[in-house]
């Protein structure tokens, strides 16, 4: 699971005292202990699906926080956001393109709106962008 290999990671951190890694591993195990929690009390358990979403809000969060930082200015702030965006990007898959998108769209039956998002959600979750989807759609 991605979960043990940022823990890992997290640990090799410590031992290299990079604290840009381990603010940005804490804050995944933080993240996803919470998340544990929340689907514990519905009778579900977190997998890697749940994982890659939480740390794709994460890069988006640590996104904001770089244009905060880049507008006051403060560039050793700025370096240190940077470098954690680095250091969780890794677990993400690969994302899809828009050509690629557009091609496993054409291969199904149903193109209509809610079948297709059905069918990435379903499928490609965490490795698409449900807006670059639905633009492609649009396209067609």
């Amino acid at each position: 699971m991605i979960i043990d290999e940022i823990k890992k990671a997290n640990m090799e951190a410590l031992k290299e005292k990079d604290n840009s890694k381990r603010t940005a591993y804490s804050m995944l195990m933080n993240k996803y202990m919470l998340a544990g929690i929340e689907l514990k009390a519905q009778g579900k358990e977190i997998g890697d699906t749940d994982m890659i979403g939480l740390i794709q809000k994460a890069v988006k969060e640590l996104d904001e926080e770089l244009e905060i930082y880049k507008k006051a200015g403060r560039a050793e702030s700025v370096l240190d956001i940077e470098n954690q965006k680095k250091a969780i990007s890794v677990y993400l898959p690969q994302m899809m393109s828009k050509e690629e998108i557009k091609s496993e769209i054409e291969k199904l039956d149903d193109k209509s709106i809610g079948a297709v998002m059905k069918h990435f959600k379903a499928n490609f979750a965490g490795k698409c962008d449900m807006r670059d989807v639905q633009e492609v759609l649009k396209n067609l």
